[in-house]
This record gives C-alpha cells, sequence and structure tokens, in this order.
C-alpha cells in the first residue's frame, strides 16, 4: 500500500495564501497524475488541480489563476499553492495519486483548511 501525508492546511483570512504539500510513499510514475481534491461542507468532492509526471497541470475552474500546482518527482512529493483565498474555499483538501493503467488511486489523510475573516 502506498501512504501520502499531507500537510499545510490552517486557518487564514480572505486574500490570504497556504501551501499544502503531499508526500508520497512511493516514486512517482510515468503514468502518474498527481492532484488535490476538496470537498466543501454539503458539497461534493471537487478536483481542484492535477499534474502528470511531465508537468501536464489541469485545475477546476473556481481555482483557476488563484492556485497552482507543482511536482517535485524526485523527492514524491507535489504541492498546491493558493494565493487569493475566498471563503468559499473553505473544505478539506485532499491529496491523490492516481496510475490509470496500474488502477492505483491513493489518498492522503485530508487536511483543513479554512477561510474566515
Amino acid at each position: 500500500q502506498v501512504e501520502l501525508v499531507e500537510s499545510g492546511g490552517g486557518l487564514v483570512q480572505p486574500g490570504g495564501s497556504l501551501r499544502l504539500s503531499c508526500a508520497a510513499s512511493r516514486s512517482i510514475l510515468t503514468s502518474d497524475t498527481m492532484g488535490w481534491y476538496r470537498q466543501a461542507p454539503g458539497k461534493q468532492r471537487e478536483l481542484v488541480a492535477s499534474i502528470t509526471k511531465s508537468g501536464t497541470t489541469n485545475y477546476g475552474d473556481s481555482v483557476k489563476g488563484r492556485f497552482t500546482i507543482s511536482g517535485d518527482n524526485a523527492e514524491n512529493r507535489w504541492y498546491l499553492q493558493m494565493n487569493s483565498l475566498k471563503v468559499e474555499d473553505t473544505a478539506v483538501y485532499y491529496c491523490n495519486l492516481a496510475n490509470r493503467w496500474l488502477k492505483n488511486n491513493y489518498w492522503g489523510q485530508g487536511t483543513q483548511v479554512t477561510v474566515s475573516s
């Protein structure tokens, strides 16, 4: 089993920034996708951002222009830089490591991000 460990959540004011980090217990493979998802109260889980090993990124519409995903393949780690945070960004954020060929789908434990004045 692969373990993902998250860090970086917390309480911030609207307009503030946070950086989330996720570390995997195995190497990042060629076909892996690293991602961040979130689930806000009363809402379904949604994709925030994803990145492939080669660097291709994808963002949810609500975070485009504000959040940036990046990866460090050598360290089996990826990040979510969150800027210009809004109250509606409040959610539990989960990192994800998926591989379509291996049918892997691993999740971190979740980290709470609260945006409030």
